[in-house]
């Protein structure tokens, strides 16, 4: 079982950027998907999650600014990010968990993707 992150990169402070993540190895339609991210020298944080119901949740940092999308048929999560700040800055990883959930932590999770970086330049 295998959760592929990708799409980070540097935008600009201000600017837009997806990511996504696409599972294998299993289907994922039972799960709720969303995203953690980790700051150099923080803790992982949770970011976003969204049930298979299509209920979602967001941390107070990215609330209204980031939404989370998921295609059940492709396996996949998306995390669109608009007006990104330089604190936005950090390895995003994405992440599954059997069931719903109104947020996580850390230790709730089954499955991890690798990660992947975004860069925001102010």
């Amino acid at each position: 079982v295998q959760l592929q992150a990708s799409g980070g990169g540097l935008v600009q402070a201000g600017g837009s950027l997806r990511v996504s993540c696409t599972g294998s190895g299993r289907t994922f339609s039972n799960y709720a998907m969303g995203w953690f991210r980790q700051a150099p020298g923080k803790e992982r944080e949770f970011v976003a999650l969204i049930n298979r119901s299509g209920f979602s949740t967001y941390s107070d940092s990215v609330a209204g600014r980031f939404t989370i999308s998921r295609d059940s048929a492709k396996n996949t999560v998306y995390l669109q990010m608009n007006n990104v700040k330089p604190e936005d800055t950090a390895v995003y990883y994405c992440a599954a968990r059997i069931g719903a959930a109104l947020s996580w932590t850390s230790r709730m999770i089954d499955y991890w993707g690798q990660g992947t970086l975004v860069t925001v330049s102010s």
